[in-house]
């Protein structure tokens, strides 16, 4: 991340950057003062929410994608090496809206130990994911 990094980028975070004009203005000084560009495609002002890094934000926060979420609810249980590691990985992507969400996947990863054996306790944390 390179703004916190720059001096004078840090007041603006959380404060500046969604508020008016001339805090837009601001930011745009700074930008300019280190030679930083932005991606006229990848910059969007005024909207109430949309995608970010993966994340979706809004004013309520950062929520997790519902395509995200689909994709691990749409899954049926893996039957071999490579459908784990694609749920894994589906998990890890929503791990920041999931407590333990490393502890859940315990099983999932023991599965993965010399041969791939989906066990009664994979099944049991697969389910237990999805509710």
């Amino acid at each position: 991340m390179l703004g916190p990094h720059i001096k004078g980028w840090g007041p603006l975070i959380g404060h500046n950057m969604e508020v008016s004009v001339h805090d837009l203005a601001q930011s745009f000084a700074i930008l300019r003062k280190y030679q930083i560009k932005l991606n006229p495609t990848k910059c969007a002002f005024g909207i109430r929410s949309g995608k970010f890094l993966g994340l979706m934000v809004s004013q309520r926060g950062i929520e997790a994608k519902p395509d995200k979420i689909r994709a691990v609810m749409g899954m049926a249980e893996p039957t071999s090496i490579k459908e784990v590691q694609r749920l894994t990985s589906r998990i890890i992507a929503l791990g920041l809206f999931m407590s333990r969400a490393g502890d859940k996947c315990l099983p999932f990863f023991n599965s993965l130990k010399k041969a791939f054996k989906w066990t009664p306790e994979c099944r049991e944390a697969f389910l237990e994911l999805k509710r």
